[in-house]
């Protein structure tokens, strides 16, 4: 890039949260953006981080209009399932309306857009999925109920949310990207900011008997690595206009785990035992949020037609390496 040129400005939103984080370090450390990141709840440890409310549209307007992206990454998002299924009118703003919103702005920018989406759009019965595969999701968060459903269908009929999300973007600009992700894990502000890194603690804690799922099949994927895709998306994207990518694209992590699997790891590593936990091989009878069985994600699209390879650390290994850290 020449040095009387300035390099394009890529947006984060979302960027103090567990993906957001990942994907900010990960651009700012290629030395060829701009790289703007927004929160509204964490402003982030040192400060850079912008403050938004993307549920505003005027603020979202005048944001776009003053920093003028050439990229936007749209990580603001409510991820927990079981956050939006109690709060289905905040998780649809958030996942749906502000997500549409945004994918709008770009579109009137010229800016490339990409939405962050989950494995949950899918209802885990015919794995793995295809970016043609129709969506199914069976919950709130993959796509939300209607008010007065019956608790008996709950989750099987259509509504709001990430699916809806990406209909939204969609519809707003026909040139969006969303970028589909498993369950992630990674460099944790705290424990429960994911839904690997939350197990942990429970793996540490002997004297508490836990349940632990070793029914639902997942592909723990690390934010880092899903992090250095999208910025090869977004490199692609706006370096090379001709080869900018659209439409949908999977990003999955190689290993098949249960969570009780996962803390089989994590107790090898620390080196202790996890005879408390008593892993549970059916279907929660009691569960809060309906989850899919096997959601496995495709990788085909993004590597044979965006040329990504698919290169994960493997779990085990980075267990090793965090908590080598974590004892120091």
């Amino acid at each position: 890039m020449a040095d009387n040129v300035a390099p394009p400005v890529v947006v984060v939103t979302g960027a103090s949260g567990l993906l957001g984080r990942a994907v900010y370090a990960a651009l700012v450390n290629t030395g060829k953006f701009t790289v703007v990141g927004t929160s509204f709840t964490r402003g982030g440890s040192d400060g850079r981080l912008k403050k938004l409310d993307v549920t505003d549209r005027a603020a979202l307007r005048g944001f776009f209009a003053e920093w003028r992206p050439a990229a936007v990454i749209h990580c603001a998002a409510e991820r927990r399932p079981d956050v939006a299924q109690k709060n289905k009118e905040a998780a649809h703003i958030l996942n749906v309306t502000a997500a549409g919103w945004t994918a709008a702005e770009c579109r009137a920018l010229g800016a490339w857009f990409c939405y962050i989406s989950t494995d949950y759009v899918f209802d885990g019965t015919q794995p793995p999925y295809e970016v043609e595969a129709q969506p199914t999701p069976i919950n709130y968060y993959g796509k939300p109920i209607r008010p007065g459903t019956p608790l008996t269908r709950r989750g099987d009929l259509a509504g709001q949310s990430k699916w809806e999300g990406e209909q939204a973007c969609m519809s707003n600009n026909a040139d969006a990207t969303i970028f589909r992700v498993p369950l992630l894990y990674g460099n944790v502000e705290f424990d429960d900011e994911s839904a690997v890194n939350c197990l942990l603690p429970i793996v540490k804690n002997p004297t508490k008997i836990v349940v632990m799922d070793d029914y639902q099949i997942r592909y723990p994927t690390n934010c880092d690595d899903a992090a250095k895709a999208i910025v090869q998306l977004v490199s692609k994207s706006v370096f090379e206009k001709d080869k900018a990518v659209k439409g949908i694209y999977h990003f999955c992590g190689k290993e098949k785990m249960t969570k009780y699997e996962m803390c089989q790891v994590i107790g090898s590593v620390l080196g202790v035992g996890i005879a408390h936990l008593q892993p549970l091989r059916e279907i929660p009878k009691e569960a809060l949020t309906s989850r899919p069985y096997n959601a496995h994600l495709s990788n085909r699209r993004i590597e044979e037609e965006a040329g990504i390879k698919i290169d994960c650390v493997p779990f085990k290994s980075w267990w090793e390496m965090y908590l080598a850290v974590d004892k120091k």
